[in-house]
């Protein structure tokens, strides 16, 4: 806290009751803010803490996301926008409305506001703002926006849209200019900040969530440690430290809406200076972008809209991507097996909109005046090859690294347009190449009304493909009636064993004599799956992975081109490919010799394949520019934007298969005014929409019985059929599993109970996610008690939609779980992203969300709730607020359920 001469002592400030929820003293008490009153902390370290002060605290929730974190990734944070926020211009009380009329100045017009005045609308009342100390900023406790449907203050929306932490009350407030900290620590991340009540004084003490939980000295303190309370809830500041806005100044306030207030942020990335009134400048008012249809008129049309939507989505990717830099790095260096520099680093960046992925490029450089190699400034470029606990393992291009120095170093990601740019080809191509693809295939993506076409197949009379399991009659049923279509689409619900019916199609797809068949997934996992999956069949298949995934070890590495290469190539080759190696380099009439061998061997092993297997992306590759797949199999189709699934289509297509589930989760995309013009919508999904029925997969194999009764009439109108008993999900008849006891369900054959949590959603650390501390404590206990059960960490998976929580509950077990730490890293916690297409035997799902005013965010999204419900074998779990989660007509369902089974 900022020093202060004497102790502050406001009225009517938030205590908290026996429960500890907030309560309110008594309008003839006081309650002082050890804002200034200085002490030691456990370190002896002197500093100075803070007493507060004034309204009750309301219980309730964090704030919400920022617009870039959804996807992507993924990982996983809110998407229900932005913190929508209003607030006021602030109203003189001897202005009256009179003297305004009578040719006075407006006191709201930007000119006129003092320098404190809430940026996004106006209001100035000291008592109701506060500094952003990162951006110098000011805005106010004020909540709401034009047009509804915002609760978040203005203060809190530009901490989370900015990436800020720090705010400095104002000097004429009850606290003065206090710049909020931690009393212990120092931290001053606002969102990592709570109170706790002194248990002898009328004084609250300002302490971050992590001292709280791992200070042992706070405890001998005279401090309620247990009733510590964030110091934002509901998207507010307590009234206490920032008073909101009464009714009367936010009716007088600029009108704002959401969409204006994240275009202000945006602004100020480039001009930190821009006023509110300079969103109505031609150059900083855009278009509307043109949303998706489900029919276009031709191929011109169609890409004149998707093209423009490609292109912002590799904008936004490049700006945040290029964002991702850091400084004053530590890297250590150490050789591959493969004799490859390898510089393990840890990056820093955890705020950032974007994460540093496998496979991505970096770029490594010595900064300030640190040089290597003959005076010059070094740097050096290589792809992330692993993380591990948060270190990055950067493998090296470059043979020579300057090892002896291992500080100082600059970490830059290196953001390629190599996606988009197939895409926008793709895009092109179909549009302008009568012979991209067939026909009648071309019709259909634009939603024509088509004559249909058969195809006159070589059906089998069994269907069972060599050396795969034999087929249920609903994926035989598939099989045949997909080899008899040029355009199909197959749903597979989970575990219904959709990998397994695509290998047997691509296997029958090959007999059929209409040459290669090429199969792309928009992942490399699902491609490397179906791609082992296809091999066991005795076909040729080869794996064409990007040059980025040259060096990643998988499961098909015997299968890959560039494995294939040199075992393939002449002796000549392998010379040059043994001089390569030794000495790094050739010179240019070698290496033009090396790369006329590589490309002619690469050539031969492709045109002698039965099956080509790469992603989406990868069927652009320039080594397939002058093949023509006639048969292409798109799995996961419905986690690929519609561009990215035409690279595949465009290379010839005449008979198209589709495999995907659109009940599950889509594609993900980065840009909010992208997604928002309909990119997420895949091509599976359009087409479903125009009327293409899917051949649906309806027996499962994965899941408990009563585990699928749930998702099965709930998303797929009750047709799933179980092709596993009871008794075969049952834990004490698993292999492996040594203990001698079940899990005390609480009803004996029904592996599944919903666990009521009346705990807090709070905010996380960066301020774009949410964690719930509560529902992290019970995570841990049923983590524990299945470990001394006897159940493998490997079998027990935690999904939880917010990145915060999935940090905060491994951070949880680890400090606070009984057993060794050790133990509990290998629990797998996630997000619905990351466990889609997997599953384990027992699952816990913690929903954090808990505030009465905030909804859920994208908890509401059925195809996450699906996805999360259908992950495990033996059991589910589910932690949630139901108070909250039944507001929502989906979980309203799900709890119903429950109920009903007890």
């Amino acid at each position: 806290m900022s020093p202060k001469t004497e102790n502050h002592v406001i009225p009517q400030a938030g205590t908290s009751d026996a429960g500890g929820q907030p309560g309110t003293v008594g309008a003839d008490e006081e309650y002082s803010v050890a804002s200034q009153a200085v002490g030691n902390d456990a370190d002896g370290v002197e500093r100075t803490t803070t007493d507060p002060p004034d309204d009750d605290c309301a219980s309730g929730g964090g704030t919400s996301r920022t617009s870039s974190s959804y996807a992507s990734t993924g990982e996983d944070e809110d998407d229900d926008g932005e913190d929508d926020d209003g607030s006021e211009a602030e109203e003189e009380d001897a202005m009256s409305s009179d003297s305004e009329s009578s040719g006075h100045p407006d006191p709201y017009d930007e000119t006129c506001l003092p320098e404190y005045s809430c940026r996004y609308c106006g209001v100035h009342d000291p008592a109701t703002v506060a500094r952003c100390v990162e951006t110098k900023k000011w805005f106010c406790n004020g909540s709401g926006v034009k047009g509804g449907g915002g609760v978040g203050s203005h203060l809190v929306h530009h901490l989370v849209r900015g990436r800020c932490s720090q705010v400095q009350l104002h000097p004429e407030s009850p606290l003065g200019d206090t710049v909020l900290e931690c009393y212990n620590c120092g931290g001053k991340n606002c969102f990592m900040l709570g109170f706790v009540p002194a248990k002898a004084d009328s004084v609250v003490v300002l302490l971050c969530r992590v001292c709280v939980e791992t200070v042992p000295a706070l405890k001998d303190m005279d401090w309620e440690l247990a009733e510590w309370h964030p110091l934002i809830q509901d998207r507010k500041f307590l009234p206490w430290l920032v008073k909101e806005p009464s009714d009367k100044l936010q009716l007088r306030a600029r009108d704002t809406t959401l969409a204006q207030l994240n275009k202000l942020e945006e602004l100020w990335k480039d001009e930190p200076e821009a006023r509110f009134s300079d969103l109505n400048r031609p150059d900083v008012v855009e278009e509307e972008m043109a949303p998706t249809l489900l029919q276009y008129e031709d191929g011109y049309h169609y890409q004149n809209v998707l093209a423009p939507l490609v292109k912002l989505e590799a904008d936004y990717d490049k700006s945040i991507k290029e964002s991702l830099t850091d400084e004053g790095v530590g890297v250590r260096w150490d050789k591959s097996l493969t004799g490859k520099n390898v510089g393990t680093f840890v990056f820093r960046r955890e705020a950032a909109e974007s994460r540093i992925m496998v496979g991505d490029e970096l770029r490594l450089r010595l900064g300030d005046g640190a040089s290597f190699l003959y005076g010059k400034p070094w740097e050096g470029v290589g792809y992330v090859k692993d993380i591990i606990d948060g270190e990055v393992e950067l493998e090296m291009r470059s043979s020579t690294v300057p090892d002896q120095i291992t500080e100082g170093y600059i970490v830059e990601c290196i953001w390629k347009s190599t996606s988009y740019d197939r895409m926008q080809n793709a895009l092109k191509t179909f549009a302008i190449d009568d012979t991209s693809v067939s026909g009648f295939i071309y019709h259909k993506l634009m939603g024509h009304i088509v004559e249909e076409q058969p195809i006159q197949a070589k059906l089998p009379k069994d269907y069972a493909a060599p050396r795969l399991p034999a087929l249920n009659e609903s994926q035989v049923q598939a099989v045949a009636t997909v080899l008899q279509r040029p355009l199909s689409l197959i749903q597979g619900p989970p575990g219904t064993g959709k990998t397994v019916t695509s290998a047997t199609l691509v296997y029958h797809l090959a007999r059929q004599g209409m040459g290669q068949v090429l199969v792309t997934a928009p992942s490399n996992i699902a491609v490397d799956q179906l791609t082992a999956k296809i091999a066991v069949t005795g076909l040729r298949v080869v794996r064409l992975a990007s040059k980025t995934r040259e060096n990643t070890i998988s499961d098909v590495d015997h299968l890959c081109l560039h494995v294939m290469v040199p075992l393939a190539a002449g002796d000549e080759f392998k010379k040059l490919q043994m001089l390569k190696d030794e000495i790094g380099d050739l010179s240019e009439k070698d290496a033009k010799k090396y790369r006329s061998l590589r490309s002619k061997t690469e050539r031969e092993i492709l045109q002698a394949a039965d099956v080509i297997c790469t992603t989406c992306v990868g069927a652009g590759d320039p080594r397939l520019k002058n093949f023509r797949f006639r048969q292409a199999l798109i799995d996961e189709a419905t986690q690929a934007v519609e561009a990215e699934a035409l690279i595949p289509i465009t290379l010839g297509a005449k008979q198209l298969i589709m495999v995907g589930d659109h009940c599950q989760l889509g594609p993900v995309v980065m840009c909010k005014a992208a997604a928002k013009a309909g990119l997420t919508q895949s091509l599976f999904e359009r087409l479903v929409l125009l009327g293409i029925r899917p051949i649906r997969l309806q027996v499962q194999y994965r899941m408990h019985p009563a585990l699928s009764e749930f998702p099965s009439n709930m998303f797929y109108e009750g047709s799933l059929q179980n092709g596993v008993t009871e008794a075969d999900r049952q834990l004490l008849t698993t292999p492996g599993f040594g203990g001698k006891e079940d899990f005390p369900w609480p009803v004996d054959n029904k592996p599944m109970f919903f666990y009521c949590i009346w705990g807090m959603e709070e905010i996380s650390a960066s301020g774009t996610s949410f964690l719930n501390r509560t529902e992290a404590s019970y995570v841990e206990k049923l983590v524990t008690h299945f470990l001394r059960m006897g159940v493998s960490p490997l079998q027990i998976g935690v999904i939880t939609p917010y990145d915060g929580q999935r940090k905060y509950v491994t951070d949880f077990m680890r400090r606070s779980g009984s057993l060794s730490a050790a133990t509990y890293d290998l629990i797998e916690v996630a997000s619905v992203d990351a466990f889609q297409g997997r599953e384990k035997d027992f699952i816990i799902v913690s929903c954090v969300r808990a505030s009465d005013s905030q909804g859920i965010g994208f908890l509401s999204d059925p195809r996450r709730l699906n996805v999360a419900l259908t992950r495990a074998r033996l059991g589910v779990m589910v932690l949630g607020n139901p108070k909250v989660l039944a507001k929502n007509p989906l979980w309203a369902a799900l709890l119903l359920h429950f109920k009903e089974n007890n």
